[in-house]
């Protein structure tokens, strides 16, 4: 079983200023003359940290890691002004205009899944490739599913303290009762939601790991203000896409290797998403992963993401 590559270290990193307020982290590792990567993260509002180089080998992909807007070492952290779908999409081709890369990898899980396939239908010249985990297609099912109508059933007693504090009248639209505390003027009551929030998340993304932390470590609270800011500002506006948006413009994606993979235990992302999108993009590779759920960082996951990373340097080479 594949387990992830040693620890390195990048050789370059900035700051890229946008143009428009925001100022995002990047860095570069493994091999400059290399495979270009570009990994995205997770979220939106988490950040990307040293394992997410690991999934590569270093000797033939140069890497391409960055913090999206307000995420992470990205400044102004938490700021959700001028941070959309949109803006995420420049983001990328001013990173690669700025390494002067002509195509690129792209690796994306979860919400990296989403951006990584908008990517490749909004700019299909500019891509070799396509490594999806644990694929979210923001339809409105999909938004559905975590924070409203479908997890619910599977995790009752966390669900219960998930609502617990929202009125019964605002029940109806979880994602619009959070994000409406999110934005309070009174930090004790963001704090408290925000608390809430992650909560819930981790709970649900974290129940197939053999062992889970009793004791949660000691946090920066506004770090977890800031990143559930961002992840409900993006839900609240339906991730600033079309219903079905992702399906609907498949044809845009350009005729390269892709592969998807996704674990069987994902309570987080259905895998049902993951099945419709290869039932559209038939030549793509399908990987189900039996034990796993949605964590990249469980053994099997990445097992099967550095087996992916493998086969694509061996076709793209």
């Amino acid at each position: 079983m594949h387990t992830l590559f040693p620890e390195l270290e990048p050789f370059a990193q900035c700051m890229l200023d946008t143009g428009n307020g925001h100022n995002i982290y990047m860095e570069q590792c493994g091999n400059p003359d290399g495979i270009a990567v570009i990994f995205l993260h997770g979220g939106p509002g988490s950040g990307s940290n040293p394992n997410h180089r690991r999934y590569f080998d270093p000797g033939k992909y140069r890497i391409v890691i960055f913090d999206q807007r307000g995420c992470n070492r990205a400044t102004p952290r938490g700021c959700t002004e001028k941070n959309t779908t949109a803006d995420l999409m420049q983001d990328l081709e001013r990173i690669r205009a700025r390494l002067q890369i002509d195509k690129w990898l792209v690796f994306g899980g979860s919400w990296g899944a989403t951006l990584g396939l908008l990517y490749a239908e909004q700019f299909p010249q500019r891509v070799t490739g396509l490594i999806l985990r644990g694929t979210f297609l923001a339809r409105q099912m999909d938004v559905q599913w975590f924070s409203q109508e479908g997890a619910n059933r599977v995790f009752p007693d966390y669900w219960e303290q998930f609502i617990k504090d929202i009125p019964l009248n605002e029940r109806q639209d979880l994602v619009a009762a959070y994000h409406k505390r999110l934005s309070d003027k009174d930090v004790h009551i963001r704090q408290k939601y925000a608390r809430a929030w992650s909560d819930w998340a981790t709970r649900v993304v974290t129940y197939n790991l053999a062992e889970q932390k009793q004791e949660q470590e000691q946090e920066d609270m506004q770090v977890l203000v800031d990143q559930v800011s961002i992840e409900t500002h993006y839900a609240v506006n339906r991730y600033f896409i079309e219903e079905n948006q992702i399906l609907n413009e498949i044809a845009q994606i350009p005729d390269v290797p892709v592969i998807i993979i996704h674990g069987r235990r994902d309570m987080t992302c259905t895998l049902e998403a993951s099945w419709s999108l290869h039932q559209a993009l038939p030549e793509s590779e399908f990987v189900i992963v039996p034990d796993a759920g949605h964590l990249a960082g469980e053994p099997a996951l990445t097992d099967a993401l550095i087996t992916a990373t493998n086969k694509m340097a061996a076709l793209l080479q």
